[in-house]
């Protein structure tokens, strides 16, 4: 069988092949964005925008709900087969977008691909958060998001100047069939399945939390509620795509009134999508170092800075503007969420709790439709942005107050005994020296059955033979304690051959587990 590896760079050729799965997903959304809401107007003749945004909600509802599915389906059939499920599903919708004699028909068209995008889209994140391991979570999620976001603009450019040249329908269309016979054939004959690399980073995390495996109600109201950091991302999620339900729906709306022809609007659908798309390149990577929180909260007020320029302008300049800082917020926020769940939810209910997150985040999409078309038809387009800005601005005050940083800084031991490793790297730990190394990861390098008999509290199993594929996942810059049976033997070559690997403060366990059994049968009495 083949060594699984952890890491971006270990699985570089799928996790590339990922990417660009998730660009044909993020294409086939992408396709309606420019000229859905002027299809609803000059095809249909819908009068009220409540109607008009109805395709948003019926997208909002089903890509929510399959979200909150396809975690718990990948854990039960495998991540490859929910993809493939989901693209087959998406096979309908260019035709039915073409031809629909009914809005009717349109809006079954936006329920089969809200439920191919919860499949599609939530899968391809789970599977690079798989491959990625620990240690570069925000640069995985910002490489995928920025794919997927940055072919939405680029669908929506491509279909905005084909309407504006050869029609709404059928000719915009033709771009989704061949989005969803490529996405297939990648999905069905070159995706390979990722659920082994859960367990190899489920062994690097060593025994269960004290709660043990978590039961699906107890990750989904954890997620929701009862974890603050968990639900502060849950929340955030859900306005975030409250905003983009409304941009989504009134944008196109707003700049028809202002004279805006529908090439400009094409472009101007296509700048918040893709400020957003390449900005997720670096805030993914940058949430690595700095922490989630402040870009979370950051990116939030961000957003909302930019609805209001778009509110109060009343030209292309002032619009495009808008939409840049919208795409900008917006990219400080998206990776980064996904990121913050990664860290706080453990290997084993992880893809719920990805689930769970994004079950609420795509219902955004509803209530922001809703929120924004019976304002808007009550009191004004103006009106319905200035309430979704204001809305976007309380989000951020609430991660601002209630999250914690989710990031765990990487050099977790003082300095002192820093120092102390990195200058005398050949020396043993004492066993009475362990908790003047908080943070310290240890590595029990015996065989299962043995750390099955007994192991130092908060030991990681992984055996002498599987150090060198098993070390990917581990920081190279934290304290590295190994621990064998008496210390002294396979220890000692573990911590050199860690040493070796570039972990500068690898040390073994003097005495091993037998005399850190002693000191706690001491320490006892």
């Amino acid at each position: 069988m083949t060594e699984v590896r952890l890491g971006i760079r270990a699985n570089l050729a799928q996790f590339t092949l990922l990417v660009v799965v998730n660009a044909f997903v993020g294409a086939m959304v992408g396709m309606e964005r420019s000229i859905l809401s002027p299809m609803a107007e000059e095809v249909f003749h819908l009068a009220a925008t409540t109607a008009m945004l109805s395709f948003i909600v019926v997208f909002g509802v089903t890509k929510a709900l399959t979200n909150y599915l396809a975690g718990r389906l990948s854990d039960r059939f495998g991540r490859k087969h929910v993809l493939v499920g989901g693209w087959l599903v998406a096979t309908p919708v260019p035709f039915l977008l073409m031809w629909a004699p009914s809005w009717t028909w349109v809006l079954v068209a936006n329920a089969l691909l809200g439920v191919s995008q919860g499949l599609t889209w939530s899968t391809t994140v789970i599977m690079k958060i798989d491959l990625s391991g620990p240690q570069r979570r925000g640069l995985a999620m910002g490489l995928n998001e920025f794919a997927g976001y940055f072919a939405v603009a680029g669908s929506a450019l491509a279909t905005g100047f084909i309407a504006a040249r050869y029609g709404l329908r059928p000719a915009p269309f033709y771009l989704g069939v061949g989005f969803v016979i490529v996405g297939l054939a990648l999905s069905a004959i070159v995706v390979r399945e990722t659920r082994h690399h859960v367990a190899a980073e489920a062994r690097l995390h060593g025994e269960l939390p004290a709660e043990g495996v978590l039961s699906q109600r107890e990750v989904f109201w954890r997620t929701t509620l009862l974890d603050r950091d968990l639900s502060s991302v849950s929340q955030a999620g859900l306005v975030n795509n409250l905003n983009d339900g409304m941009a989504w729906g009134l944008f196109p709306l707003f700049f028809a009134a202002a004279d805006m022809s529908l090439g400009q609007i094409g472009t101007l659908a296509a700048i918040y999508p893709a400020t957003q798309g390449v900005g997720q390149l670096f805030t993914g990577a940058w949430s690595d170092r700095v922490g989630r929180k402040w870009l979370i909260a950051g990116g939030m007020w961000v957003q909302a800075i930019g609805i209001a320029v778009i509110v109060l302008s009343s030209g292309y300049a002032g619009f495009a503007t808008g939409a840049v800082l919208l795409g900008l917020g917006t990219a400080m926020v998206y990776p980064t969420l996904l990121a913050a769940i990664g860290d706080v939810a453990h290997p084993t209910w992880r893809a719920s709790s990805v689930g769970v997150y994004r079950l609420w985040r795509d219902l955004g999409y509803a209530f922001g439709a809703v929120l924004a078309g019976v304002t808007a038809d009550a009191f004004g387009l103006a009106a319905a942005m200035w309430l979704v800005a204001g809305l976007t601005l309380a989000s951020g005050v609430v991660v601002a107050v209630r999250m914690t940083e989710t990031l765990r800084a990487r050099a977790v031991a003082s300095p002192e005994p820093a120092a102390e490793i990195a200058t005398a790297p050949a020396t043993c730990v004492e066993p009475a020296d362990l908790p003047a190394l908080p943070g310290a990861i240890v590595l029990d390098v015996r065989s299962s059955e043995e750390f099955a008999a007994g192991h130092v509290d908060g030991a990681i199993n992984l055996p002498l033979d599987t150090l060198a594929a098993g070390a990917a996942a581990i920081p190279r810059d934290a304290p590295v304690v190994t621990v064998c049976g008496k210390g002294g033997g396979r220890s000692a070559r573990a911590a050199a051959e860690l040493r070796a690997l570039g972990f500068r403060w690898a040390r073994s366990l003097c005495g091993g587990t037998q005399a850190w059994q002693q000191l706690a049968a001491r320490q006892a009495r």
